[in-house]
């Protein structure tokens, strides 16, 4: 199937739509050139097991090395724009009446391309916050702190109680924020149509929400280059970039 029968087919789907939610995954972030969590395991990174760098357990062994992890990806993700996939998303939640981003991504390039109404599912890797009691913590007092590769860094300290600082991601062993999960199922529950883009569709919760969109009946329409396990069930799968696809696909949705 060509590319533009594949876009007449994904602008059939779409047309009409009121009720839009967009689920994203890494492949949304890497045109924008964000590494995945195991991809950005390189380098010095590389000799740890995930568990090392991604749970409550190493950040009580280790917070030096989490945290330094984590400032690394921080500042990594800072030093990249989100891509015209992202801003074709802003102008297609303008011109619809309900609309929902929900992302298992944790580098915020959404609410940076201008989106406004986002769940994060798996948290928020600029949303820092102390270890012991979740007080929030200005992301902007970490900018005079170095962040190399492999490079252990001591977290600063809260100014209310005094608890180590973490970032506000889901770690291994946690569960999804039940605020953002109770938000993006009601908004799946009544949608009449669904994308989902970059993701693989085998990380849950989330990849359960094109299954319940499909199980409703509503067009879901896939963008992803590689196939996935919902590939073949999918109203529409586009085997192409985000990047690409959705500047393409936003255009003649919203004119």
């Amino acid at each position: 199937m060509t590319e533009t029968s594949t876009l007449e087919r994904a602008l059939e789907a779409l047309t009409g739509a009121n009720r839009l939610v967009v689920v994203t995954g890494a492949g949304m972030s890497h045109d924008s050139g964000v590494p995945t969590f195991r991809d950005a395991m390189t380098g010095l990174w590389a000799q740890y097991d995930p568990h090392e760098l991604a749970s409550e357990d190493a950040y009580r062994r280790n917070p030096a090395r989490v945290f330094g992890w984590y400032l690394w990806r921080w500042c990594l993700v800072r030093s990249v724009e989100p891509h015209p996939g992202y801003h074709a998303l802003t102008r297609l939640e303008a011109g619809t009446d309900d609309f929902l981003v929900a992302t298992q991504n944790v580098d915020g390039l959404h609410s940076r391309g201008g989106n406004q109404r986002i769940v994060e599912l798996h948290g928020s890797l600029t949303a820092f916050r102390c270890f012991d009691n979740g007080h929030p913590y200005d992301s902007a007092k970490l900018e005079s702190l170095t962040a190399l590769s492999g490079e252990e860094v001591e977290p600063p300290r809260c100014q209310e109680c005094g608890s180590p600082i973490r970032p506000g991601v889901v770690w291994f062993g946690e569960s999804l924020p039940q605020m953002a999960v109770k938000q993006a199922w009601s908004a799946v529950a009544a949608c009449d149509a669904l994308m989902v883009i970059g993701t693989s569709a085998l990380v849950y919760p989330a990849a359960e929400l094109p299954s319940l969109a499909m199980r409703k009946g509503v067009p879901v329409v896939e963008i992803n280059p590689d196939l996935t396990p919902i590939s073949h069930e999918v109203t529409v799968s586009w085997s192409e970039r985000a990047a690409v696809a959705l500047p393409a696909l936003v255009d003649r949705l919203i004119q």
